[in-house]
């Protein structure tokens, strides 16, 4: 998902020759998920039309104080609604404008009611961008928080060459996107979970394995992203899937696999949690062939797999190690032992005794266990609880 998802983005539209870049923003935006609102300036509209943003944005265009018919178009509303208003592009007078507070269109006017971040993408020819007047303007608006989105060097409407070219629609949102997620409390952090079942292979067609969905192992990455992090995601078989661009996903069968997968990303991972249902052991042996339906009975010897969470939390340096445990049977008092036994610095407890916990289900309800805290929480969608656990660690990481 994208950090700028949901987010109400304006934008400002000013007469210069690179307003036609606007059109492939305003797509670029709501690709990403955003709702977009454009507010144009009257000289803009020779060179895109409002029509042409219009439907981009599946909004109307506005770019005076009143509509034909005479209804006012209420800039601060348009202010307030917005989450980001980005001027793109900014001409050398609309940034003079914006410095002098001189309110002469609806841009403007809107501009200076806006409580939201600002992002200001120059376009001008060569000279007017280096005129000492345009270098103040873009300090000033600098110096007040705004965030100015360099222009770039190329051919230049007039013929020259040099800086002074809006950026492209790409940088642009990359730019904001950047940003954003600068702000983010797992930015530059790098996240790693596991999820799903392991299979224990008996023969070509047999495993041993369990009901794990890996639902909260997605849940948890899905939120680990939505804060800004680099996730490593290591998952056993599931029909679950996703993508993003700060997410690695390795698909795993075994539970060595599993255990390697971990240990290959354990030592550059700021936050590890093991939400996988590893199984215990595998067969001693793995038959070439089907087993044929021929005696009575069958006798497997099964051996101990690895135990990743152990081994983790016995290379533990940096890194907050979070691990799971899904009891049927005193639950609190065995987590706790696992807890201390696996040098973990957080437990989540799930009980199969609990209405909406456990395998498959789209629900869960957990208890987080440290060795100083106990927290209960009520039975709610697994996207909800990772968000709790989240909130969780930081709380704990914070306290350190």
């Amino acid at each position: 998902m994208s950090v700028l998802k949901g987010k109400h983005i304006l934008l400002g539209v000013t007469g210069g020759i690179a307003a036609y870049k606007a059109a492939f923003l305003v797509r670029l935006f709501v690709k990403e998920g955003a709702d977009v609102k454009v507010i144009m300036t009257k000289d803009a509209e020779e060179f895109v039309t409002p029509l042409t943003l219009s439907t981009l944005s599946k909004n109307p265009v506005v770019s005076s104080f009143t509509d034909k018919e005479k209804n006012w178009n209420n800039h601060v509303e348009l202010a307030e609604w917005a989450d980001l208003f980005v001027i793109a592009p900014a001409t050398a007078n609309t940034l003079a404008k914006m410095v002098q507070g001189k309110s002469d269109n609806l841009l403007v006017t809107t501009y200076l009611s806006a409580k939201c971040p600002v992002y200001v993408a120059p376009a001008m020819d060569l000279d007017m961008y280096q005129h000492s007047t345009t270098e103040r303007n873009l300090r000033h608006l600098s110096e007040s928080k705004h965030l100015i989105i360099e222009p770039e060097s190329g051919e230049l409407a007039s013929g020259l060459t040099g800086k002074g070219r809006m950026a492209e629609p790409e940088n642009i949102v990359q730019y904001i996107k950047n940003q954003l997620s600068s702000q983010l409390p797992l930015w530059g952090k790098t996240v790693l979970i596991t999820a799903g079942p392991t299979y224990e292979a008996i023969d070509p067609v047999r495993f041993i394995g369990n009901h794990s969905s890996g639902k909260m192992g997605f849940a948890l990455a899905q939120i680990a992203l939505d804060f800004g992090a680099q996730v490593h995601l290591i998952t056993g078989p599931t029909a679950l899937d996703m993508s993003h661009e700060h997410l690695t996903m390795q698909r795993v069968v075994s539970a060595e696999q599993m255990y390697q997968g971990a240990l290959e990303v354990y030592s550059k991972a700021d936050i590890v949690i093991a939400a996988a249902a590893v199984s215990d052991y595998r067969p001693k042996h793995q038959f070439n062939q089907k087993i044929k339906k021929t005696e009575d009975h069958l006798t497997l010897e099964l051996v101990k797999n690895p135990d990743i969470l152990k081994t983790l939390g016995e290379q533990k340096k940096q890194q907050f190690l979070v691990g799971f445990a899904l009891e049927t049977n005193n639950e609190v008092e065995n987590a706790k032992q696992k807890l201390l036994k696996k040098n973990l610095d957080m437990i989540v407890l799930n009980s199969l005794q609990d209405k909406g916990a456990g395998f498959k289900k789209d629900t869960n309800r957990i208890s987080i266990i440290t060795k100083t805290d106990f927290s209960r929480f009520d039975t709610k969608s697994k996207d909800k609880v990772a968000f709790d656990i989240f909130q969780s660690i930081f709380e704990h990481i914070n306290a350190r």
